[in-house]
């Protein structure tokens, strides 16, 4: 039986922490910054971790499950 791949994207875009919460990047703060307030701008750097909800569908993209 082969190995199950994981998707490549999910790959990218997440890491799984030591605790099992899922590290994720946030949107909306690539480009077009000077419109944005800079406390917007602020709370958009960092690592966020993604919703419990949508943890169980990423970990199966990662072959995490």
């Amino acid at each position: 039986m082969p190995k199950m791949k994981s998707v490549s994207s999910a790959l990218k875009r997440f890491k799984v922490k030591k605790n099992g919460s899922i590290k994720r990047g946030s949107a909306f703060r690539s480009h077009i910054l000077t419109k944005k307030t800079q406390k917007r701008k602020r709370n958009l750097r960092g690592p966020q971790t993604i919703a419990s909800s949508d943890s169980s569908r990423v970990k199966l993209m990662l072959n995490q499950a």
